[in-house]
């Protein structure tokens, strides 16, 4: 079992920056894909961004692609969201999740991911 917890939401502006990161509790972590998922109210969860295992493969949402950016730290368990020029419609719960499988083929998919975190609001007021 793994156990991921974010930090890092909060409320900001349009336009302004937050990070997110995200702690798991095993030292496999280094062996996992890793994504980043939100849901807003009402809406289906959806893809953020993921990172291969080694950090040398990113993959975003055309909705996030040069805002956001995802890394990991494996020496530290932690794997990051770096949101940048941040929109009202980023607005929601993002979650991070680990696949311990490492489906690279569809990261974008909530049904490969092994494990979730409970998740951080983040709020863009406009």
């Amino acid at each position: 079992q793994v156990q991921l917890v974010e930090s890092g939401g909060g409320l900001v502006q349009a336009g302004g920056s937050l990070r997110l990161s995200c702690a798991a509790s095993r030292r496999t972590f280094n062996t996992y894909t890793m994504g980043w998922f939100r849901q807003a109210p009402g809406k289906e969860r959806e893809f953020v961004a993921a990172i291969s295992w080694s950090g040398l493969n990113t993959y975003y949402a055309d909705s996030v692609k040069g805002r956001f950016t995802i890394s990991r730290d494996n020496a530290k368990n932690t794997v990051y969201l770096q949101m940048s020029s941040l929109k009202p419609e980023d607005t929601a719960v993002y979650y991070c999740a680990a696949d311990q499988d490492r489906r690279l083929g569809s990261v974008g998919e909530v049904g490969t991911y092994d494990y979730w975190g409970q998740g951080t609001q983040v709020t863009v007021s406009s």
